[in-house]
């Protein structure tokens, strides 16, 4: 699968702005395989979910951005917040349960949040974070803000009450916000071609009134660009629905084999890969050399694993903390 923007549209693109998106996108994944790694060892406890596959969605949104718009991430969000900018450190501290964490050690891998990045945090619950983010959103329209706010979310979120609920009230109020649906192909183990009877989720756009785009999630390109597109409409249209349809490689959560997926399906997608997408791209236009490509991921691997360092060598949180940053 190619990208469909020329090269003239890639050459658009500040070498600055694709050497962040490159160097983020290994970033996510090399922190990915190291989170992973972790519970093999027995290092952190609970459960987690992995974006591997997915990281185009991700970083590819959050770079067509601005440092002033807020995001609201799924508990799969590791990449969308390394998207916004957050430090890896302190969001393996958090992985880990440190008291150095980005949380304390208080939200976890499903609950990690930082405001001051512009990410308002994530939700455990499927669909919760939707009218969270609206909330945001309105709150952001009263104010006469200029910034927007992007909600992501699942496939599985979609079928929720709080999705149909949200985009109907978001659309009536005209609220600045880009609803960001991944589309990964599973809610848990069940495909989506079972659990919805349309063709594409962007379809449901038209119900309220807004515009849907449904974009390849797995090609940083096109989903950066409709991304600013998507930007623009919400802060002087409102609402917009952009489906980012990509696919998970690994399981839905740590404790899934994937047993309910073909092998070949899942090597058919690994083909796809978005950042060796975008590594080919980058080196067919002559744009970055292996050797500055492969410098990238060096360091995004080192800054990894000096934030594994990190956090080991944080200490555990105090048990006279417990109730701080408690509000119910």
């Amino acid at each position: 699968m190619e990208c469909i923007l020329s090269r003239r549209d890639v050459l658009k693109i500040p070498r600055e702005k694709l050497t962040e998106m490159f160097y983020k996108m290994a970033l996510t994944r090399s922190f990915e395989e190291t989170a992973a790694r972790l519970f093999t060892l027995g290092k952190v406890h609970g459960t987690a979910h992995f974006c591997i596959g997915e990281e185009a969605t991700g970083i590819g949104v959050c770079e067509a951005l601005e440092p002033e718009d807020l995001i609201y991430a799924t508990h799969r969000g590791h990449g969308q917040s390394i998207g916004k900018g957050m430090d890896v450190s302190r969001m393996m501290a958090e992985f880990m349960g440190k008291e150095t964490g980005v949380c304390k050690g208080k939200g976890g891998c499903m609950h990690i949040a930082d405001v001051s990045a512009g990410n308002l945090g994530a939700n455990g619950i499927v669909g919760g974070g939707i009218p969270i983010a609206v909330g945001a959103a309105l709150s952001t329209h009263m104010r006469k803000e200029d910034r927007v706010v992007v909600c992501f979310f699942g496939d599985g979120a979609a079928n929720q009450g709080t999705f149909h609920e949200s985009l109907n009230l978001a659309s009536i109020w005209k609220l600045p916000i880009v609803f960001a649906c991944v589309n990964n192909r599973y809610g848990m183990s069940m495909p989506v071609n079972k659990h919805m009877n349309i063709a594409d989720i962007a379809m449901r756009a038209s119900s309220y009134g807004i515009p849907g785009k449904s974009v390849d999630g797995n090609d940083i390109f096109e989903v950066y660009r409709e991304t600013l597109e998507a930007r623009k409409v919400a802060r002087k249209e409102g609402p917009i629905l952009l489906v980012l349809n990509t696919y998970r490689i690994m399981g839905h959560s740590k404790s899934d084999a994937g047993l309910y997926r073909a092998k070949e399906e899942v090597e058919e997608w690994k083909r796809k890969d978005p950042i060796k997408r975008m590594k080919g791209r980058l080196l067919a236009d002559r744009l970055f050399t292996e050797k500055e490509l492969a410098d990238l991921e060096g360091k995004a691997e080192k800054a990894v694993s000096d934030a594994l360092a990190f956090a080991e060598a944080s200490p555990e949180p105090r048990v006279e903390n417990v109730e701080q940053d408690v509000y119910a």
